[in-house]
């Protein structure tokens, strides 16, 4: 195993969410949004955030001039600006892109130069030398005006293959003119690990500090980064969650989880680490780009286990089978139930939702029972408030809060204002029959409203559950339009959210199912509320 290197004095960790991230399909960034994301990070404790391109578009502007009125208070980050070297045949000085950097009004500029001899001849349409005095024609103007400057070497790895004294010479025309950091980027993101060590060590000798930025176009950009850093690169850039264009950029909370739990480096605040589950899925939510479950570290599976091989070790070390403890990232371990599941995972499974388990005969009697459902169809993964349910029935402490005496549905083409489809639900709670009628836009919508309509009558608070998703799967996909149906449904009081299976011959029953039980649960665990003084 390779000698880790020591932590070096000054390490910079340099989010680029607001700007590379933002260029990701699909992703659209408004300045409160970025207001938002800013925010987190700062909280997380990266060094720097790169806000965006000042100039190139109104958004980005208008989030710079945001930041500068008093918007964005940050504690921990250095807010950057981001941007070009001046144009071909220009002056830094006269350049409005240049000035537009100046204007942001921030401590630290990262300007972005070409380093790949082809992309000068075709992209630019000038000579090496002009490129050249470009680049330093920039820096030492920012310099000049009181500005750290970090340039971005931009496809220097394919550059230094196809041209090794070039790309150094950018490299080195960077540094002599002023550049605090020269950042390698491997911007097509094609690099390998075991190619970085040496072309980072060339650059090295130019007597600079140096970053990297990698993309993900082989998969590689996490692994990448390290082997940069073992390299001796100083500053790290990535993004938040790894978003970014085609495949996206080096997910910084990896790169960073890595460096602070396996090489030992405190790269960020006291704590901050143990926040980062919570923050990475925070900006997911603003972005809305929904969360990656099997992202390192953060993700809601990184710590999730199904095998019963693995449930029966983790019962006697819960470190035999995870390479660190979960909540030094503020995750936490999920013992997931299935038909691969063994009686070890029924019981630690059953422990998390605080009940006890520890009957061996009880256990291997609800370990068939949930294998037999699952042969069914039934998958309880993702389903906690179902199989909640079964546990409770397998315990007798079922409560039945109301019983369903009938229901239908019907839909059709006509669209009025309340909906394409009619429900009506008839069921017996508190010793008292309903039966109520709901509209709604689709079935599902429909019998929602017609349960609510008519439990609100016994419980209430029932008004405060919502349906939040629902996912529908066909399972036996050779039957076609006749096949067995699975339903997911996530239901919310404002507080928690829960998810129940139902499966059927067809998505209505199988949507009902799943309804039912969200029900069920949700009133087997109100929230808090106020006693009615005539219950």
């Amino acid at each position: 195993m390779s000698q880790i290197p020591a932590a070096p004095d000054t390490f910079h960790v340099y989010d680029t969410t607001l700007r590379d991230g933002a260029q990701q399909e699909g992703l659209q960034l408004s300045v409160n949004d970025k207001l938002k994301i800013a925010r987190y990070l700062d909280e997380l404790g990266v060094g720097y955030i790169e806000g965006g391109w000042p100039g190139a578009n109104p958004n980005d502007t208008a989030f710079f001039a945001a930041a500068a009125a008093g918007q964005l208070r940050l504690k921990n980050a250095t807010l950057t600006a981001f941007g070009a070297t001046r144009k071909v045949g220009g002056k830094a000085a006269e350049d409005p892109q240049v000035q537009a950097l100046l204007d942001a009004a921030t401590d630290v500029v990262c300007i972005v130069a070409k380093s790949h001899d082809q992309h000068v001849y075709r992209a630019l349409h000038t000579t090496l030398e002009e490129n050249l005095a470009m680049v330093a024609d920039t820096v030492s103007h920012l310099v000049a005006n009181g500005r750290r400057v970090f340039v971005d070497c931009e496809h220097f790895f394919d550059g230094y293959r196809a041209n090794p004294e070039y790309a150094l010479e950018v490299v080195r025309t960077a540094a002599e003119a002023g550049a605090e950091v020269v950042v390698l980027c491997d911007t097509n993101g094609g690099m390998l690990p075991s190619w970085m060590g040496d072309i980072v060590s060339a650059a090295a000798q130019v007597g600079v500090d140096l970053g990297i930025h990698c993309h993900n176009d082989t998969g590689c950009a996490v692994a990448n980064t390290l082997a940069a850093v073992e390299a001796g690169v100083v500053h790290v850039q990535g993004t938040m969650n790894g978003h970014g264009e085609r495949t996206g950029n080096a997910n910084l909370i990896t790169v960073v989880a890595n460096l602070q739990l396996k090489y030992g480096w405190p790269l960020l605040p006291p704590d901050s680490l143990a926040e980062s589950t919570r923050i990475s899925h925070a900006i997911s939510a603003v972005t809305n780009v929904p969360m990656n479950n099997r992202q390192p570290y953060v993700g809601a599976s990184a710590f999730a286990h199904k095998a019963g091989l693995h449930a029966s070790a983790i019962k006697v070390d819960a470190n035999l089978y995870q390479h660190i403890d979960p909540t030094l990232v503020g995750n936490d371990m999920r013992m997931l139930v299935s038909d691969m599941a063994g009686r070890a995972n029924i019981q630690i499974k059953g422990s998390e939702l605080g009940y006890d388990l520890s009957n061996r005969e009880l256990a291997a009697k609800i370990t068939d029972r949930v294998k037999a459902r699952e042969m069914d169809g039934y998958s309880y993964e993702s389903a906690d408030a179902s199989f909640e349910l079964l546990l409770r029935e397998e315990l007798g402490l079922a409560e039945e809060f109301f019983e369903v005496l009938s229901w239908r549905v019907l839909t059709g083409h006509e669209v009025k204002p309340e909906g394409d489809s009619e429900a009506v639900v008839k069921v017996r709670a508190k010793g008292v029959t309903y039966s109520l009628a709901g509209d709604g836009h689709g079935p599902l919508n429909a019998l929602d409203v017609a349960l609510r309509t008519a439990l609100n009558q016994a419980y209430p608070h029932v008004d405060d559950f919502e349906l939040t998703d629902y996912k529908v799967r066909i399972l036996d996909q050779g039957h076609g339009t006749d096949a067995i149906v699975r339903t997911l449904i996530d239901m919310s009081d404002g507080e928690r959210t829960w998810t129940t299976v139902g499966v059927g011959t067809n998505v209505i029953e199988a949507s009902w199912e799943a309804l039912h039980d969200g029900y069920r649960w949700g009133l087997t665990h109100p929230a808090r509320v106020e006693d009615d003084p005539e219950d």
